[in-house]
């Protein structure tokens, strides 16, 4: 089921808000010597294709953001763990600055449940007297937040407070807090005390508890978040890098953070928020209705100032783009490459060495073809493409085989690598005899039209998305297999968790055969001499282009021939990576498939929604609360009709 729509015209904050509570929130920061610690959860037992070096190798951008927004406001005593790096971090033994942090909070995808969950577990075993605050958030609590509050008495744990959506909720809260907040009093108790008196219930986006200190008995959900509006609000990104701890094996924090010439070296990658949001409505997608139907950008000037600042400051020099489409406007897709080809016109260094990559659907890059070069000039050397299935089989949105095929040579002459992005369905045979539905047959096609990477994964439920309660009510999705309970963190793409197939298990296969097609020995000799990734541009210079008395001599005859070897043998490479890849996800998929193959199946008759009852602070339904939740006294959360994810703004 899709999050519900604020009414019209309310989606969005108003503008400077984001800014004007940074700046408040100095003021009690200077007030309150607050220490805070966030962690990201990470489960390495799904490291696999397609993500695999990119799960470790980029700090994600969630965590990095909250810590920005801390540091912004005033909260300098911050620190980041992540447990791809930190897979022995330990909250029970954490100590920033000598003591028990204030704050602690946790932001995790649905994959890292288990390790979410671990982490407020240990966090609890701390003393009550001095244990911090504790807040989760990120993509899983989004869509459950229910999933972070313990209920067995017998086994005390759980979250103090879950944050529905993005950082202003958590500085709104924390602004309400410090204003009534005694002096020495603990952040914890500080919250209680709050959220008895009910003065949290004005902030939207909030899902908090209400029992005893030892399991909780009802969940308060205070509604759907509103936006901002202006993405140049955010903070500057190169303030969450300076505060990431340092990889290691110990329990416990170092004293200091990461230096920033060292930044690079364990995040090659970053992770930036160019535009939010997507036109297209995906039943499978839970993308346009948590941005509300809205579409969200930085300006061009704000997006070269962030490059050119973490360039500078950590020598990045690869940028990921985490877009929904960022094809989906024009004028301001525009108004981004337009400043950056400005700047490389410029002669600046930082913007002719920089390169980054994003994603689009399809459909786009066709209606943007004549403004390619200049996407080009900007840096874009890669983009992700929602190919899903070319033959429109499980959903249209203008990837139709030959739209595709002309999408792939234009992003190529233009010399932009083009990624294209399947999903296999239930429909879709491994290989047809007749035109191209089949797997094979389209990674074959992709192959040749020049694709040097794919990501392929099977389709599965979405939280937040229009088809995931049907995906449940109707037994389409699994709830065991062969004993084994099918848990968060199989539910990737990678597994196959929900199917009517016969024979399930070979849908399993088809994803290994599919990605064993697009890598293997044979291809890899082949990409030696013919070489997909030897497009136009792709060995060009990126120094600055040398002008007046600071001239460069030029280039040298070693440098070209350097440039052009990188970008010939760049296939060749891909493939020896995915190859490696497989080997990951041969060996965390196998077993699956044999389970698949014994045949016993039990399967969902119903949605996975909170056990424990719900409502808003007014009495009425929960926002977030899914068809089957328990509802308290006079109150019920299911949706009436479809007026719930409605609006007249549609």
């Amino acid at each position: 089921m899709e999050l519900p729509r604020r009414s019209c015209g309310d989606e969005l904050l108003k503008p400077g808000e984001l800014a004007d509570i940074r700046l408040r929130l100095r003021k009690l920061a200077a007030k309150n010597d607050l220490t805070t610690v966030i962690a990201c959860a990470f489960d390495h037992s799904t490291r696999m294709l397609p993500f695999i070096v990119a799960d470790t190798r980029m700090i994600p951008a969630g965590v990095r953001a909250v810590g920005s927004s801390m540091l912004d406001a005033g909260f300098a005593k911050t620190r980041i763990v992540l447990q791809q790096w930190n897979r022995n971090f330990r909250p029970s033994q954490m100590r920033l600055d000598g003591k028990i942090p204030d704050i602690f909070m946790i932001s995790s995808m649905q994959l890292h449940d288990a390790q979410c969950r671990a982490m407020i577990q240990d966090a609890c075993r701390i003393d009550p007297d001095k244990r911090p605050l504790i807040i989760v958030g990120g993509p899983k609590v989004i869509y459950e937040p229910w999933d972070v509050f313990g209920t067995d008495p017998q086994n005390p744990w759980t979250a103090d407070v879950a944050v529905t959506g993005e950082d202003y909720i958590l500085l709104n809260m924390l602004e309400v807090l410090l204003e009534t907040r005694a002096t020495g009093e603990s952040m914890r108790d500080v919250f209680i005390r709050a959220r008895d008196a009910g003065m949290l219930a004005d902030i939207p986006g909030l899902v908090y508890a209400r029992g005893t200190q030892l399991a909780a008995e009802e969940l308060i959900d205070t509604g759907i978040q509103r936006l901002v509006g202006d993405l140049d609000e955010l903070p500057d990104p190169v303030l969450g890098y300076s505060i990431v701890e340092a990889p290691s094996k110990k329990a416990i924090l170092d004293s200091r953070a990461i230096p920033a010439d060292k930044i690079h070296h364990h995040s090659m990658l970053a992770s930036l928020v160019l535009t939010l949001g997507c036109k297209f409505k995906c039943p499978y997608c839970p993308i346009p209705a948590y941005n509300q139907r809205q579409f969200r950008a930085k300006s061009g000037e704000r997006i070269a100032w962030e490059f050119e600042r973490l360039y500078q400051e950590y020598h990045i020099k690869f940028f990921f783009g985490a877009d929904d489409n960022f094809f989906n406007d024009e004028k301001r897709t525009l108004d981004i490459t337009e400043a950056l080809a400005r700047k490389i016109d410029a002669g600046s260094r930082p913007h002719s060495k920089i390169r980054w990559a994003t994603e689009a659907t399809v459909h786009d890059v066709v209606k943007m073809k004549e403004h390619l070069p200049i996407i080009r000039k900007a840096g874009l050397w890669g983009l992700w493409l929602g190919v899903e299935d070319m033959s429109g089989a499980l959903v249209k949105k203008g990837q139709s085989a030959d739209q595709t095929l002309e999408a792939f040579k234009m992003l190529r002459n233009n010399g932009i690598l083009p990624i294209p992005m399947m999903m296999h369905h239930d429909s879709q045979p491994l290989y047809s005899f007749k035109g191209n539905a089949g797997l094979l047959n389209q990674v074959g096609m992709l192959r040749k039209a020049g694709a040097i990477y794919t990501q392929i994964l099977m389709l599965t439920p979405s939280p937040g998305s229009k088809l995931f309660v049907e995906t449940y009510t109707s037994g389409l999705a699994y709830k065991s297999v062969d004993g084994i309970t099918v848990t968060p963190q199989i539910v990737d793409g990678n597994h196959v968790v929900a199917s009517r197939a016969k024979s399930p298990w070979k849908k399993q296969f088809n994803l290994l055969a599919a990605y064993i097609y697009f890598y293997n020995p044979i291809r890899f000799l082949i990409s030696l001499v013919f070489s997909k990734s030897n497009i136009p541009f792709a060995s060009a210079e990126t120094r600055p282009s040398a002008k007046g008395a600071n001239a460069k001599r030029p280039t040298t005859l070693s440098r070209r021939i350097s440039r052009k070897l990188r970008a010939h043998l760049s296939d060749a490479a891909i493939q020896l990576f995915g190859m490696w890849g497989l080997m990951y996800t041969v060996r965390r998929t196998f077993m699956w498939e044999l389970h698949l193959m014994k045949g016993d199946i039990e399967r969902h008759t119903e949605v996975p929604a909170s056990k424990i009852p719900m409502k808003s602070p007014d009495g009425g339904p929960a926002a977030h609360a899914l068809p089957g939740t328990p509802a308290s006294k006079n109150t019920s959360n299911q949706p009436e009709n479809d007026v719930v994810v409605q609006s007249s703004c549609d």
